[in-house]
């Protein structure tokens, strides 16, 4: 009978450091979780972040070069954008869509006036969060050219082709970081690159 009452203190103290293992692991778990939580959404977040920013430089380079190839005898035309700028974002937006990247209503927005020089400004909502702008700046040859944005002196050839997009980019990250820090807030940003090109006429 002693043997017996042993054997059952044995397994009573086996099975309470049992559960005191269980116990440990549970909470180990529980503040583990939500570093593991920030982890993979982190990789998952920021790898989106990086391929999106690979296929804007892959859109604004073709973008450059096909405006550089353009012709440049519209672009004196007074009112919106001229066919040749218009053309650029047309293939920009193609572009964006063609990768599966919303284009945020580019391709069926109205072409914008001139934003003086020669620099035309597209700036869209559309179905994205934020807003996306499109910015082209194209050649003029002529005495009759408006005067050049930046360095460039008026009435002188512009030897390049510039195109610059900003992209808005929502951050899933911001939902789980306040599992760690309460009140941390990552916002909607965008994503930014360009790209010229030399004219070719």
């Amino acid at each position: 009978m002693v043997g017996h009452n042993n054997l059952g203190a044995l397994l009573r103290s086996h099975l309470s450091r049992l559960q005191g293992v269980q116990a440990a692991a549970l909470i180990e778990f529980a503040v583990a979780l939500p570093l593991l939580v920030v982890l993979v959404v982190g990789i998952f977040d920021f790898g989106g972040a990086f391929n999106l920013k690979q296929e804007l430089n892959n859109v604004v380079r073709e973008g450059a070069v096909f405006g550089a190839s353009q012709p440049t005898n519209d672009l004196l035309n007074a009112g919106n954008a001229p066919p040749s700028v218009d053309a650029v974002r047309y293939l920009v937006a193609s572009y964006l869509q063609a990768a599966r990247i919303n284009d945020c209503g580019l391709a069926t927005m109205p072409p914008p006036a001139s934003g003086g020089g020669q620099i035309w400004v597209y700036t869209t909502t559309g179905s994205c969060p934020g807003l996306l702008q499109l910015t082209i700046q194209r050649p003029c040859i002529g005495s009759l050219c408006p005067a050049a944005v930046g360095t460039y002196p008026a009435n002188t050839y512009i030897p390049n082709t510039y195109v610059k997009i900003s992209y808005p980019y929502q951050w899933h990250f911001n939902n789980v970081i306040q599992l760690l820090i309460p009140g941390a807030n990552y916002a909607l940003s965008s994503i930014k690159t360009d790209a010229t090109a030399a004219n070719l006429n």
